[in-house]
């Protein structure tokens, strides 16, 4: 065969591949455009993760798909642990920068089948079946926050030797629509959510009590609630400083919410006041749920500073007969809150 024929001939083989490597890129691309129209039509970053990891599993036929994430996390603002749900919990894994950075130091996806050399950081579990994996980085504001793991049966579809231009650009894609959901849900958590406490606010309270007033006026079930005020909060603040008055309402709330059913609601209503929302319940079981609220904060003084710094609570209690309006009813339990405060008062004279 001549030197000339020899040329044409691998010309047409480099044209071919060229060719199907083209087709190839394309289905990538398709794929991944699919991917981004799923994610970026998310509400939430359940929803987002949810689809993410679902759409990239049956698209590219991968075995397994973890998210990692930094902890602590570098970018404080979007994530909020009060914020993640089970599922999040369950299909992220904590890493350490460090840890994490040792995959990523030039910010590029890593890639690998020779698992016997992979350092131990990654929990094994993540790599039952494991032939193959992919980390790819996953960055806002120059910061490294997290990696999606893809793990694969077949030794073959994860190595060194492969390019990883669209596994940047699924990362920075993700990326970016990560921390569209989460910024989106952390701003409707700060307008529903005090901070400090972690509790719903008054804006949720009238909500929730909105419908259990449309419940019971529809299908007779009662519900009460619990007007909630911490004893001389007042002096607290002026013995022990602001920073401890912000500590006594944390533990009150978090207390709070751990006592009551998974039904209930607490809420912070204003300053040192909360309510909570007692689904189901007659005035007779809500004045039981009071005063075994008050005892909880009688034995069980709030740690500070090397102490037990007594708290305590008056609760006022108001049920619903189905007849007054929710201001009538927080009124009853701010009244029946302040009469038990004037009978204590009075006992002691």
């Amino acid at each position: 065969m001549s030197l000339i024929k020899q040329e044409i001939i691998m010309s047409e083989l480099e044209i071919e591949q060229l060719i199907a490597n083209s087709k190839a890129n394309e289905t990538i691309a398709l794929k991944l455009f699919e991917i981004e129209k799923e994610v970026l039509a998310s509400k939430s970053c359940e929803e987002l993760l949810q689809r993410l990891l679902n759409s990239i599993k049956q698209k590219f036929n991968i075995t397994s798909i973890t998210l990692l994430l930094v902890e602590p996390t570098p970018i404080s603002y979007l994530f909020n642990e009060q914020l993640q749900s089970n599922w999040q919990h369950r299909h992220s894994t904590k890493i350490s920068l460090a840890q994490l950075q040792a995959f990523h130091h030039d910010n590029k996806p890593f890639l690998t089948n020779e698992l016997d050399n992979l350092p131990s950081v990654i929990p094994s579990d993540l790599l039952i079946q494991s032939q193959s994996l992919a980390l790819i980085p996953l960055i806002l504001e120059g910061q490294l926050f997290g990696s999606l793991l893809f793990s694969d049966s077949d030794k073959n579809r994860f190595s060194d030797k492969l390019g990883t231009f669209h596994l940047e650009q699924l990362g920075t894609k993700v990326s970016l629509c990560l921390s569209n959901v989460l910024i989106r849900e952390q701003l409707e958590y700060m307008a529903h959510y005090d901070r400090l406490t972690g509790v719903a606010n008054r804006r949720l309270m009238e909500v929730c009590i909105s419908e259990e007033l449309v419940r019971q006026h529809r299908y007779g079930a009662p519900f009460s609630l619990l007007f909630i005020d911490c004893d001389k909060f007042k002096q607290v603040n002026d013995q022990h400083g602001h920073d401890c008055g912000d500590k006594v309402l944390s533990y009150v709330a978090t207390n709070l919410q751990s006592l009551i059913r998974d039904n209930d609601r607490c809420f912070r209503y204003a300053g040192d006041e909360f309510v909570v929302v007692l689904a189901n319940q007659s005035q007779q079981e809500a004045k039981l749920a009071a005063q075994r609220l008050s005892q909880f904060f009688i034995n069980n003084p709030m740690p500070y500073q090397n102490t037990a710094l007594p708290i305590t609570i008056t609760c006022g209690v108001a049920a619903s007969d189905g007849k007054r309006s929710m201001a009538e009813l927080l009124k009853e339990a701010d009244i029946h809150l302040y009469q038990l405060k004037n009978d204590r008062e009075q006992a002691l004279i």
